[in-house]
């Protein structure tokens, strides 16, 4: 990863290197949460009846202040970030990691997918509201540097957000180039914009001060809690920070956080905060109202720039989960394309892509501004968060084998803060929270379905396969014609025989040469190990089993790991091998065991549009034939 000096690095290459990727970091990691200074403030004081008053701002500051220091810097990044799967962050490699240190239970097991597939179903929220909030914001600014523009808002953001979309497939990487450059600007003026109302107003730093926030909540009730919902939106973008971990190392992001990032916010949240103790009106549009009026339309535009770059971060973020999803069992086979030669990472998955873009639309059709959206978006944001905190713990107690008594402690803290900003988020339901809801639930089901079915489909195959050691024996016994070459029979199950090889030997009247058994399995952690990678078993009647092993953050690719089998004492001639498939068609029965009625009918709507296997282990098709099982589930 990129966070390792390399042999023989000078310290001060090392250096150079770290300061280097800190600045690639603050590009790609820290957009979502550098964007949320358009809105936060606006979301919190200027709805739910609030007026901003001194104390309700010096408290609300306190809020906002104390988040970004417990939650962001030292849940996330002190925390959290040190539960690394081999170097790759986000709540499905995570989820992977508890799992694996609780490999003893399966219900454990279990349970801690559950909440790493609900997690990861509402990062797609996220995935949807971030995109819409950040443009819609930044594009708001027209309203105050032209109010006669303001009913041209939604069809300017739509048209940014549509253009936005349709450049995902060429790649984030030849236009992430100038994303570093341009969010740097983005957090350099952020810091001096507030500066420059500090210096005004420097009792707004009296803030700092945490009795703010208690007085805060003593003072306004439930209003109070009511704008924990808006607070929250301060720290969107705190899962961004762990997700690219594998991209650009913990230093790194550290160093750009502490460094860099965390300044530049608060000068600005609080800049905010000194102009709204001078002006309580301004509470419209307090970001906007910092910037001077001959500066307005140039900083619309540099806030739709980091905007689209906030929403590139999430988007891809999406592809990544997907393909990691996709891997671990829980995601059909979708179409992935590489964008880029240099780095693996990056992807782009054309389904998730039209999905996202539609979503998009919708939200900002059917909300219509940020100040709406600022209701759907907490939700997302506080559970997915709340589900990272539970599976962090986890690793801690089985992986880093903390007391009990430091889990607890540092469970209740996070959970405390957790469940409070999601608490928050609960009351703003009927106003738009009910959306990423909804569209957690939704794909919450297909996950759990696609892995469920795919569970059934192969209990089905192997309760209805022949032993394979018998089998070998009878062809001993009764030898049939032998062909030339080597096939090779895709397998659930090493232990019986493949129903495609059965249908070979049925129809056609012959077995070829060599027969090889290829079961493909997918690890825990993100590459395999060299090691790892192949394991053959020999058989007589010249059978052989092979499992080749893959990463979940692999792209799996058959012919070329067969080329490296020559080492471990099997080699294949390409020209000379034909792979041979039964292609599965599910059948719902309601008298089979398993899932409800209608999960059956789901799950064989996903299995016939799912990316054929073939496709997805980049199997060549001049070298297959595929043979058709009927399987009832």
């Amino acid at each position: 990863m990129g966070q390792h000096a390399t042999q023989g690095e000078s310290p001060a290459e090392t250096r150079r290197r770290l300061r280097a990727l800190a600045l690639g970091a603050i590009g790609v990691v820290f957009g979502d949460i550098g964007t949320s200074p358009l809105y936060t403030m606006k979301e919190t004081l200027g709805t739910h009846g609030m007026t901003p008053t001194e104390p309700a701002v010096l408290g609300v500051l306190s809020l906002v202040f104390w988040s970004l220091i417990m939650v962001v810097s030292l849940k996330y990044v002190t925390f959290v970030m040190r539960a690394d799967n081999k170097g790759e962050g986000g709540i499905m490699a995570l989820m992977a990691l508890a799992q694996r240190s609780m490999s003893g239970s399966a219900r454990a097991r279990w349970v801690l997918a559950g909440i790493g597939i609900f997690g990861a179903a509402l990062f797609y929220g996220d995935g949807v509201i971030t995109p819409a909030i950040s443009v819609l914001g930044a594009v708001e600014g027209l309203q105050v540097a032209a109010p006669g523009l303001g009913r041209y808002v939604v069809w300017i953001a739509l048209a940014i957000l549509l253009g936005m979309f349709a450049v995902q497939r060429y790649g984030t990487h030849k236009v992430g180039k100038a994303f570093a450059p341009v969010m740097t600007l983005w957090f350099v003026v952020l810091a001096v914009l507030g500066v420059r109302q500090i210096i005004a107003n420097p009792q707004v730093l009296y803030a700092v001060n945490p009795l703010h926030a208690v007085r805060f909540f003593l003072s306004h009730g439930d209003t109070s809690f009511i704008a924990l919902g808006g607070v929250v939106l301060a720290l969107t973008g705190a899962e961004a920070l762990y997700a690219d971990m594998g991209h650009f190392g913990k230093k790194p992001i550290r160093l750009a956080w502490f460094g860099f990032v965390l300044p530049a916010l608060l000068l600005n949240y609080f800049g905010q905060g000194a102009l709204l103790l001078a002006d309580p009106l301004a509470i419209s549009s307090p970001f906007y109202l910092m910037v001077p009026e001959s500066l307005l339309y140039p900083m619309i535009v540099l806030s739709a720039a980091a905007a689209v770059i906030a929403s590139q971060a999430v988007i891809s973020g999406a592809f990544s989960m997907t393909r990691e999803a996709m891997s671990l069992g829980y995601s059909p086979r979708l179409a992935v394309v590489h964008t880029s030669r240099e780095m693996s990472g990056q992807i782009f998955v054309p389904w998730v892509n039209r999905m996202l873009m539609v979503l998009v639309i919708l939200a900002v059709l059917g909300f219509r501004s940020s100040d709406n959206l600022g209701a759907a978006y907490g939700i997302a944001v506080t559970g997915t968060m709340t589900m990272t905190t539970l599976l962090a713990l986890v690793v801690a107690r089985k992986r880093w084998h903390w007391s009990w008594l430091t889990v607890v402690l540092v469970g209740v803290l996070f959970l405390i803060i957790d469940l409070s900003f999601f608490g928050a988020n609960l009351l703003k339901v009927a106003h738009g929270g009910w959306f990423p809801l909804v569209l957690g639930v939704v794909l919450f089901t297909v996950m759990t379905t696609w892995r469920r079915g795919r569970e059934l489909v192969v209990r089905e195959i192997k309760q209805g396969g022949l032993a394979l050691a018998p089998f070998i024996e009878n062809i001993a016994e009764h030898p049939p014609l032998r062909v030339p070459g080597t096939a090779i029979f895709l397998t659930a199950n090493q232990h019986a025989v493949p129903h495609a090889l059965l249908h070979n030997l049925k129809h056609n009247k012959v077995l070829h040469e060599r027969n090889v058994l290829l079961t493909v399995e997918t690890l825990e952690t993100p590459v395999a190990e060299a090691d790892e990678r192949i394991a053959i078993t020999p058989m007589a009647g010249n059978f052989f089993g092979l499992e080749l092993r893959f990463g979940f953050a692999e792209d799996p690719n058959i012919p070329l790991a067969l080329t490296q089998c020559t080492r471990e004492g099997l080699g294949f001639d390409m020209m000379d091998t034909t792979f041979f498939l039964s292609r599965e068609t599910i059948v719902a029965d309601a008298r089979r065991p398993g899932m409800a009625l209608w999960r059956d009918k789901l799950f064989a709507f996903l299995s016939r549009n799912a990316m054929p296997a073939t496709a997805f282990f980049q199997i060549p098709g001049n070298r297959l034939i595929e043979l058709g099982a009927q399987v009832e589930i």
